[in-house]
């Protein structure tokens, strides 16, 4: 069976990026790995890892333009504990400057050997609740590639999955409350 005989299909960077500028009211996010293999964040990484350093990018620059465009960006993290030292440098390095920007971050705290039901460990981002884009990662946290789904069954569970998730989570700002400024639990 092809991605497009089960209603998906890969789309391009270009493609992708575009979802974002086209969306007229809202993007949701839903995370569930807990490490990302993501180019641009190497080298704010690396940093963080070294001394705590937290250095701004061009991508939070250009994230915050998006954030603060007048449309609602939404985004839940299921996160296991203890953290990873990657999701700690998610947190301190993305998450609050998303946070300032505009986004509502919620986290989704679990166990570890946990997770919560209803939701899949599969990543996505829905656009005005209609456009679903899976995002396909390897088991490392390296980006293949993201589909368009347009079977709509998968876009009203997605819906679903979203609400649930929401449900579920809490504000960042009350997740920080835990930690240290760089995330290590008081």
């Amino acid at each position: 069976m092809t991605s497009e005989d089960s209603g998906s299909r890969p789309v391009s960077e270009d493609e992708f990026d575009r979802f974002f500028e086209e969306c007229r009211y809202t993007a949701f996010r839903l995370e569930t790995l807990q490490v990302y293999d993501v180019g641009y964040e190497e080298e704010a990484f690396r940093r963080f890892l070294a001394g705590g350093e937290v250095i701004t990018t061009d991508s939070h620059e250009e994230w915050a333009r998006l954030v603060g465009s007048g449309r609602q960006f939404r985004r839940v993290h299921v996160i296991t504990e203890p953290l990873t030292d990657y999701l700690r440098f998610e947190c301190v390095w993305g998450y609050r400057s998303s946070v300032k920007a505009g986004e509502d971050v919620n986290i989704l705290p679990v166990n570890e050997g946990v997770w919560p039901e209803g939701i899949p460990h599969s990543d996505y981002w829905l656009f005005d609740s209609e456009q679903l884009v899976r995002m396909n990662y390897a088991p490392d946290g390296t980006m293949l590639t993201p589909e368009l789904v347009t079977d709509p069954e998968q876009i009203v569970r997605a819906n679903a999955v979203r609400d649930r998730a929401l449900h579920m989570s809490i504000p960042f700002s009350e997740y920080e409350k835990r930690f240290d400024a760089d995330m290590r639990p008081l």
